[in-house]
């Protein structure tokens, strides 16, 4: 099965900056729209950035202007830079991605999630 593999998180202070990447695990595979979301303790799962397949972009309020999501088509790679780091930042981060394979029709997948924690 494909899956994709998320990697970047750590900890952080406030202000500081990491950047999360979500990988495609085999060759043929092109992701074409994806988004990151994040889910804290005792909230619920909260959308933070997305792609198009055309490249448009949308976030939410809380990291608009600190976010930034980008696709590498050649290494079949979505990231989230991360910038300005808050603690309402802190959280399990997962990537969501619609891969597309020869002769297959277009798959959605999750990442494993990676903790990002943002502490002083």
């Amino acid at each position: 099965q494909v899956h994709l593999v998320e990697s970047g998180g750590g900890r952080v202070q406030p202000g500081e900056s990491l950047r999360l990447s979500c990988a495609a695990s085999g060759s043929g595979e092109t992701i074409s729209a994806a988004d990151w979301y994040r889910q804290a303790p005792g909230k619920q799962r909260e959308l933070v950035a997305a792609i198009s397949s055309g490249g448009s972009t949308n976030y939410a309020d809380s990291v608009k202007g600190r976010f930034t999501i980008s696709r590498d088509n050649a290494k079949n790679t979505v990231y989230l830079q991360m910038n300005s780091l808050k603690h309402d930042d802190t959280a399990v981060y997962y990537c969501h991605a619609v891969v597309v394979m020869a002769f297959r029709l277009p798959q959605q997948y999750w990442g494993q999630g990676t903790q990002v924690t943002v502490s002083s």
